[in-house]
Formats: structure tokens, C-alpha cells, sequence
């Protein structure tokens, strides 16, 4: 089963409620795709392991699909 918890405006408690699903089901993995703010770990108490720098200097669009 997939569960995404997702939502265009901040502050309405999806950290919250997702870390609390997480938490409550078990054998679970938790993926924090925020992009601006990822901080699930924060919560968790857990160290993240930095494995590479990830960006764009100039966003480009695809028109082929």
C-alpha cells in the first residue's frame, strides 16, 4: 500500500500527520519530498547522510513527453 500526504499550502499539518502515520503502522518507509524544507529527521532525531549536491542553474522545459 502507498499513502502520499500532500498539499500546496504550508502549515496545515502534513509533517505531522505523516510522521505520526509512519509511526503508528510500523514497518514503514518514510520519504520527505519537500522541497523546500525537508525535516522529517528533525523530528526523528536522525542524522542525515549528505551524498551529493543536487541543483539547476537554469531550469529548462521539455516539450517532448
Amino acid at each position: 500500500m502507498r499513502i502520499a500526504i500532500a498539499s500546496g499550502k504550508g502549515g496545515t499539518g502534513k509533517t505531522t500527520v505523516s510522521l505520526n502515520l509512519a509511526l503508528s503502522l510500523g514497518n514503514t518507509q518514510l520519504l520527505d519530498c519537500d522541497v523546500e524544507e525537508p525535516n522529517c529527521n528533525l523530528f526523528l532525531n536522525h542524522e542525515l547522510e549528505k551524498v551529493r549536491d543536487v541543483g539547476i542553474q537554469v531550469p529548462a522545459v521539455s516539450m517532448h513527453l
